[in-house]
């Protein structure tokens, strides 16, 4: 059987690893078995954290809704239950874009929230 020398193989694929591991601290951007283990663990904190950011964000939504619904007198729960029932379908990111930015739109939004309670 023939001896198969795996020298231009084995240098792309390093030096697509080595890319990928650019920006890496110390040895984990230099030799090529810590960037492929670093790079690998990265892919996971990756994939991993996309879905963690949506959970990040409905939070910060909610918080900043909550701050606005107290500064008119409602908590968040009984201003999103009056939002059912009124059957008005906003999500959180635009009700919390409201109250960061037009504070008298959201207050009669808060309003028409608490003539449905």
């Amino acid at each position: 059987m023939a001896r198969v020398k795996t020298g231009v193989v084995r240098r792309r694929r390093h030096k697509k690893v080595l890319k990928l591991a650019r920006g890496f601290f110390s040895a984990r951007h230099k030799h090529f078995r810590k960037a492929k283990e670093q790079l690998e663990r990265s892919l996971v904190y990756a994939f991993r954290d996309r879905k963690a950011k949506k959970r990040d964000f409905r939070r910060l939504w909610i918080i900043r809704i909550n701050a606005g619904c107290r500064l008119n007198d409602i908590s968040y729960s009984r201003f999103i239950n009056g939002l059912k029932k009124a059957n008005i379908e906003l999500d959180r990111k635009v009700l919390a874009n409201l109250a960061m930015s037009d504070a008298a739109a959201f207050a009669k939004v808060v309003e028409l929230a608490k003539k449905a309670l």
